[in-house]
């Protein structure tokens, strides 16, 4: 009996938990149709609600902002945006932020999480997987070694985490690919993908 029921329960819970988290989001995209005039949105002239509109509309919203940025206008008018952000203090501090980390993730052109790591965190005897960002030299120059800066996520959300910088001798890099790290990070270290044969190991 517990068999089977422990067997139901790996087939329910990620089940669930995926049809929680799709509900979530799309019940979340679906407030953006409260920015819509109320004559404007479907369910005016629908006369029903149907989940998913706002998904559908927030994603047309980003290919119209894309198509638009790519041309001389909206380049221009991103520029006068971004330089209206810069003249308030802490809005400035928080938006390139943000920007910057998005600009280096999502672009493709940046120098972020191209390295996946082991460093010893938190303490001596143990390690930790973690992400080769930018070397900041005005940081690193002040070191008396030669340093990377490392982010260490945190598990199950590897939103959350570490910024350090340590000694280069002190890491050890490792022949996976970012996606696959993150995997490990998310699922608590359940989910792993097949190892690659050392180029030193015996055949």
């Amino acid at each position: 009996m517990k068999r089977y029921f422990v067997t139901g329960l790996l087939l329910w819970v990620p089940l669930g938990i995926t049809l929680y988290a799709l509900t979530t989001i799309i019940s979340t995209l679906d407030e953006s149709l409260l920015l819509l005039p109320a004559s404007w949105q479907p369910q005016a002239w629908l006369g029903v609600h149907i989940p998913g509109l706002g998904v559908v509309l927030m994603l047309g919203v980003i290919l119209i902002s894309g198509i638009i940025m790519t041309n001389v206008i909206g380049l221009r008018l991103v520029q006068w945006w971004e330089k209206l952000l810069a003249r308030i203090p802490v809005v400035k501090s928080i938006y390139y932020s943000v920007k910057q980390v998005s600009d280096s993730l999502l672009s493709g052109n940046g120098n972020a999480f191209r390295r996946v790591l082991l460093v010893r965190y938190p303490h001596p005897e143990s390690w930790s997987l973690a992400f080769q960002t930018n070397i900041p030299s005005r940081v690193t120059s002040r070191l008396p070694d030669e340093h990377v800066a490392v982010f260490i996520p945190t598990t199950p959300s590897p939103v959350n985490g570490f910024y350090f910088f340590v000694p280069r001798s002190d890491v050890m890099e490792l022949d996976i690919s970012v996606d696959d790290a993150l995997k490990y990070i998310v699922s608590m270290g359940v989910m792993t993908t097949p190892e690659k044969p050392h180029p030193h190991s015996n055949q």
